[in-house]
């Protein structure tokens, strides 16, 4: 292994890291714009003199070894240090410029439209990709740098992230319009939810606001109703809106979603409230665009 350093460049990383990130010779070259010839020539070369087997070939897949996966590790953060490093000093040279890609959880987009119209004032020369998804989505999208920062719905694993924590919410019942019972009503309490179709906001992984209202449920004494779990609120709305039955949500995820045939009522007797945050990677470069657009959310926090 002497002279390991002197060996790998960086475009040996990109084209190992593309091909164990496709797994397969023919997909990686695709994605790398280059014909599969060279790219298994450059991986033959890599492995030759490193002196050491990075895939087992199994047919067309292509599958990490013990020394490939500690190389793909390790290649990650490597070429993603390069990336940040390009980023900040083109920065450094342009100003404050280029794309902010933000992920948001839907229930939480009423945090978003002021600060975004502010911030594009402020500096128009940033453009914003927005990437939608449940808590458990958008923390995926921020650990592989797909987002800088994402809006979430609390509680989620605080560890890899540093957060700011938003203003908390009441959560409240919506139900179809012409149910007759609560036609006039503008209030319900938690017992009388035991009989009726409940569909709820529900993660792909992990724990949220599902297991926060069936908790709040057994605390009354009842076991509800779930018919429909789902992580997209506006489904949910949809189906509410249809009569399928009732949902529980936090209250300003109405405002961006404006249905027919809903009916929104106060809850008397619970205590329980949505927590949200804004969250980013803990001890990683973050871009100008994103540490300003976090500083919006500071301000209101103060």
């Amino acid at each position: 292994m002497e002279g390991f350093g002197s060996i790998l460049d960086i475009k040996q990383l990109r084209y190992f890291y593309t091909i164990a990130e496709q797994g397969q010779i023919t997909r990686a070259a695709k994605k790398l714009h280059m014909a599969q010839p060279p790219l298994s020539q450059q991986l033959k070369h890599l492995e030759e003199e490193l002196g050491v087997i990075l895939f087992e070939r199994n047919g067309r897949q292509m599958e990490l070894t013990q020394a490939g996966l500690i190389l793909y590790k390790k290649a990650e953060r490597i070429l993603l240090e390069i990336e940040e490093i390009e980023t900040e000093v083109k920065e450094t040279s342009e100003g404050l410029r280029g794309k902010l890609s933000i992920g948001i959880v839907k229930t939480c987009f009423s945090f978003v439209p002021e600060r975004v119209r502010t911030f594009r004032e402020n500096y128009p020369s940033v453009t914003f990709s927005l990437r939608e998804g449940d808590s458990y989505t958008v923390e995926q999208l921020i650990k592989s740098r797909e987002s800088e920062v994402g809006i979430v719905r609390l509680p989620i694993d605080m560890k890899p992230f540093s957060k700011i924590e938003l203003a908390k919410e009441k959560f409240v019942v919506v139900i179809p319009s012409n149910t007759p019972e609560f036609h006039s009503k503008t209030s319900i309490k938690m017992k009388e939810l035991e009989n009726i179709p409940l569909l709820l906001l529900h993660r792909v992984s992990g724990v949220g606001q599902f297991e926060i209202v069936l908790q709040e449920c057994r605390s009354h004494g009842f076991e509800p109703n779930v018919i429909c779990e789902c992580p997209d609120v506006s489904m949910l709305l949809s189906l509410v809106s249809s009569g399928v039955g009732a949902t529980i949500i936090p209250e300003s995820s109405l405002t961006s979603f404006p249905l027919p045939n809903l009916h929104v009522l106060q809850i008397e007797d619970s205590t329980i409230y949505a927590e949200s945050a804004i969250i980013w990677l803990k001890d990683r470069y973050l871009s100008k665009p994103a540490k300003r657009f976090i500083e919006t959310f500071e301000a209101i926090a103060r």
